[in-house]
């Protein structure tokens, strides 16, 4: 990228700087005059063109970019030799990241003047308003992308008089344009539909045809070559083209969106409470890797319950309000119920489905490899070495923003965490515009190879006790109020919940999730000769939990119920519970009924839109390991061979040609819209994990244990009678 700097002796000249050392810079969005008026490239080289009335533009840029206190700026006229083909096909590709990359950008409209007086009757707060309304400058192509990049743009009279900027003008850009204001607010453009975008474009023009299409290249994110005197059709087919292929690589990429698991776990934990995260934004650890340069990994580390997950919900949100237009912030929540989001290879794909969609540009570097291999790239053997081959290239990318990547839970990590561990050890070494936070329980395997990081911070929230009670102590009175609400405490059954939560909690989120969870289904006149049945600590609270189950009258049904969720590759829906659950297939219809069922399963378990979950990893664990031979007395295989047997019977029963009635053979996936009710609500989880189950049982077992894979065996007669159907 070549740059404009002024000389002591007031001369302007070019120099060329590599993509990895650009300096900060301004760069001129302006209206062309005629050829002949602009100063040229080989004007500057020649040292020509002084006289030339383009040259009043470089002069204003050059002096508000010096009061701005910048060395360096780019103007479009003069800083690319456009008589080099190959440096004008990549200028033209490269010209969305320069203006977004730049530090301020300057319009300069010559069209409108703070001298004139008003010319129109609307209403204005500013003489010179009704000539900026009808500037050229909103009707040309290019002016689109410079007016979205950056993200600080000001305008600027012909007097060179600042009219103000895209915030304070928004609401006049907004009704001059039609653009939607949170994209001129810095929202990803990726986020706007593809149709919408291109209207943006359709009352504007540029001098060469072709390049209304060329000038959105930067807005849809793809490299397309020039080629002028192809015609606006075959530019805008090749354009097109691209944008398919973006979309489809978008979409295989796409596994989860960490976006919804956040709000998601959010919504599961009962709403983020700003008070009782807010002080690690005063921990001095934090401000040290947030602050230094070279600390560029930070692992909160800390023992289950203690606020690990909404912590880092909290510090994505801050880090998302404080530095949006400025930095790219993306993030992954492992969990190790959810075979969607328990692999390392899942979390490479997040963060990069979020970084693309961020900054689309950076897509280059995954469809260099998914243009030949398609979704088989993030699917087959390869996919961790492809992926984290072609993440290391994105964070080397030199116009990538300063990036904040945050992964929580990598104790949850069931599939490839050593593998994960590693390569953000390493890759926290690549660049200081990098830094990563991870999280993590006490565990010595993950605390060895963060170790081997270089650059790191340690915050132990066990070390950090102060702070972690004071927040807990804030989420008790936030939940006690809620009580004191929900259930009409008086004064003093008020004062006795919170007495005991506070003295009881031992710092632990958790535990007091779980105690409010259960007050909540108490008496108001029962609370008080209920609360010392709460024991102190998970473990002891959980075992009180399988006891009530185990001393109630459905306490066999709960436990098949514990049983299967502990044992499903992800969380299930009541649907899919209903019969892969087979007591409850009587009641599949009454929903509500199975509802109630699943509540009766103490506080493992939580139902959030229609999806049952444990309400916390460490459930799980417990139900695993200190409960095991109450919630699987014939062992973990046999509620393998249940499930297996159970998603046979439902897939026999409910698969059937052309499920959705669609009509026709070959109908584009992306068109099909589920029929409501939905035919395969029931059957989703056993037509994909049924084999799964089958693996798991048959691994290990004798030969006269081994489910029949002969013929006319169950397996045969489904693959027989249902195989084209699933």
């Amino acid at each position: 990228m070549r740059l404009l700097h002024r000389s002591d002796t007031g001369e302007f000249n070019l120099t060329r700087f590599p993509n990895e050392a650009i300096p900060p810079y301004a760069i001129l969005s302006h209206m062309w005059g005629a050829d002949a008026e602009e100063v040229t490239f080989d004007d500057l080289t020649n040292g020509t063109g002084k006289d030339k009335p383009g040259y009043e533009k470089i002069w204003f840029c050059g002096e508000q970019a010096a009061q701005d206190g910048l060395k360096y700026f780019w103007i479009d006229t003069c800083c690319i030799n456009k008589a080099n083909k190959a440096e004008l096909s990549q200028a033209i590709n490269s010209m969305f990241c320069w203006y977004r990359n730049a530090t301020q950008c300057y319009v300069y409209l010559s069209d409108v003047s703070t001298a004139k007086q008003k010319a129109s009757d609307r209403p204005s707060k500013f003489t010179w308003e009704p000539a900026f309304r009808f500037s050229r400058w909103f009707t040309r192509g290019w002016t689109l992308q410079e007016l979205l990049a950056p993200s600080s743009v000001e305008f600027f009279s012909r007097e060179r008089r600042r009219l103000g900027d895209k915030n304070s003008l928004r609401r006049q850009i907004c009704e001059i344009t039609i653009i939607p204001e949170s994209a001129l607010q810095g929202a990803p453009l990726s986020a706007f539909p593809v149709n919408e975008r291109f209207s943006w474009m359709q009352p504007r023009e540029t001098k060469r045809e072709e390049d209304k299409a060329y000038s959105l290249l930067g807005i849809f994110g793809v490299y397309v070559p020039p080629v002028y005197g192809e015609g606006t059709a075959s530019a805008f087919k090749r354009l097109r083209k691209e944008i398919s292929k973006l979309e489809q690589c978008m979409q295989d990429l796409h596994f989860t969106n960490p976006r919804d698991d956040k709000k998601r776990i959010e919504d599961t934990k009962g709403g983020l409470l700003k008070d009782s995260y807010r002080w690690i934004l005063r921990n001095a650890d934090f401000q040290r890797w947030r602050d230094d340069r070279q600390s560029r990994l930070l692992w909160i580390k800390g023992d289950p319950g203690k606020g690990k997950t909404m912590l880092l919900c909290g510090i994505a949100n801050e880090l998302t309000s404080s530095m949006a237009k400025i930095a790219l912030l993306s993030y992954f929540f492992c969990q190790a119920t959810d075979s969607r989001i328990n692999s390392a290879i899942a979390v490479l794909r997040g963060l990069l489905y979020m970084l693309v969609y961020q900054q689309p540009s950076l897509v280059s570097h995954i469809r260099k490899k998914h243009d030949h291999a398609g979704k088989a790239l993030f699917e087959d053997a390869n996919a961790w070495v492809a992926l984290s081959e072609i993440f290391a290239d994105v964070l080397r990318d030199p116009s990538l923003k300063d990036t904040y990547l945050i992964v929580d839970a990598l104790d949850e990590c069931a599939i490839g965490r050593p593998k994960l561990l590693d390569f953000i050890v390493q890759s926290s070494c690549v660049s200081a515009r990098v830094k990563w936070i991870v999280s993590s329980r006490n565990w010595p395997n993950i605390e060895e190879r963060l170790e081997r990081a270089g650059q790191k911070v340690k915050l132990s929230l066990e070390l950090n006790a102060a702070s972690v009670s004071a927040a807990v102590q804030v989420y008790i009175q936030h939940r006690v109020a809620q009580l004191t609400l929900n259930k009409s405490y008086k004064e003093k059954e008020k004062n006795a919940v919170l007495a005991y939560l506070t003295s009881n909690a031992n710092d632990t989120f958790l535990w007091v999730a779980l105690v409010c969870q259960d007050l909540g289904d108490i008496p108001r006149w029962k609370v008080l000769a209920k609360l010392e049945a709460f024991p102190p600590g998970l473990d002891a609270l959980y075992n009180r939990m399988m006891q009530h189950i185990s001393s109630s009258d459905d306490a066999d049904l709960c436990k098949r119920i514990l049983a299967l969720i502990a044992i499903v590759y992800r969380p299930v829906t009541l649907d899919e519970l209903t019969y892969l659950c087979e007591p409850l297939e009587d009641i599949a219809d009454d929903l509500d009924s199975v509802r109630q069922i699943v509540g009766l399963c103490g506080s493992f378990l939580t139902i959030r839109s229609g999806t049952v979950s444990f309400v916390h990893q460490s459930a799980k664990d417990f139900l695993c390991t200190k409960a095991v031979s109450d919630v699987f007395p014939s062992g973990k295989k046999e509620v393998h061979r249940a499930i297996f047997l159970r998603s046979l019977q439902v897939m026999s029963k409910t698969l059937q040609q052309d499920m959705y009635s669609l009509g026709a053979l070959g109908y584009p996936a992306d068109q099909v819209k589920e029929p409501d009710p939905d035919p395969l609500a029931a059957s989703r989880y056993s037509c994909i994990y049924w084999i799964d189950h089958l693996s798991d049982w048959n691994h290990g077992c004798s030969a006269h244990d081994r489910v029949p894979l002969q013929d006319q065996g169950p397996v045969d007669n489904f693959l027989r009678t249902k195989y084209l159907y699933w």
